[in-house]
């Protein structure tokens, strides 16, 4: 009852709530799905095709994080990017015995648009499963669309830098991997990337949250940019055309 109430008055101030069926809905058939992210890193990790690999939206490198087990078992270069100062800390004390890794405190931002992300209160989290750790978002409605009460929002200021700015910064003349989950700011990243750089990575990010305008620009960007994609439970999996027989790491 409280959150059809809640639902009402989100929509009153343009706020459209997520459906929780339809995620869980999807989350649930995920799992009889012969196809997830977690079987195709192993299989490319395994048979090393990923030795340089970017992160983005890397959070405490722990909760909901695909490449976590990867990076301890395989030791890749890798490039862990977050933002919150909070959540970068455990990154750094998770991964502190691992090498081959660099951290950046940072946001990635197209044209420097992001100055700041929208969190839950510490104080408050209590109140709220332990998926909605990982939902800091550069807009406040993305938090509120999950069922975080206003009150409970928090405003953080962060820096930021672009992705070719950062992928320069560290030299990178080869990457094999870019993953993002920058919870709906992905659209905007990768189309940002495919537009200045010239490396051509196997690129994962989550879909469910990018605008449906943003979402048909990326779709048609990465056509042109000759990649294949794949949807993998809640998110797109790319792979250059050129890259040799990429169907066999579906399953």
């Amino acid at each position: 009852m409280l959150f059809k109430i809640f639902k009402k008055i989100a929509g009153i101030f343009g706020f459209k709530l997520i459906d929780k069926d339809l995620v869980k809905n999807d989350r649930e058939l995920s799992k009889y799905s012969p196809f997830s992210i977690d079987k195709t890193l192993e299989k490319l990790f395994s048979d090393k095709k990923i030795g340089y690999l970017v992160q983005i939206g890397s959070n405490d490198g722990k909760r909901f994080d695909s490449l976590n087990k990867f990076i301890k078992k395989y030791s890749p270069y890798a490039l862990l990017v977050e933002p919150i100062e909070k959540d970068f800390i455990d990154l750094k004390n998770n991964y502190k015995d691992q090498k081959n890794i660099s951290f950046e405190n940072l946001a990635i931002s197209v044209n420097d648009t992001i100055k700041y992300l929208y969190r839950v209160n510490d104080k408050k989290l209590k109140y709220y499963d332990e998926h909605i750790k990982g939902i800091t978002s550069f807009e406040i409605k993305h938090l509120i669309k999950h069922g975080v009460s206003k009150s409970h929002i928090v405003k953080q200021h962060v820096s930021s830098i672009s992705i070719d700015e950062l992928l320069r910064k560290y030299l990178f003349n080869q990457l094999d991997l870019l993953l993002i989950d920058t919870e709906g700011y992905d659209g905007e990243i990768v189309i940002d990337f495919l537009s200045k750089m010239n490396l051509r990575p196997i690129i994962i990010f989550e879909y469910i949250h990018i605008n449906h305008a943003t979402f048909k620009k990326l779709l048609e960007k990465l056509m042109n940019k000759k990649f294949n994609f794949f949807k993998i439970d809640e998110n797109i999996l790319c792979f250059p055309t050129e890259f040799e027989d990429s169907t066999r790491y579906l399953n």
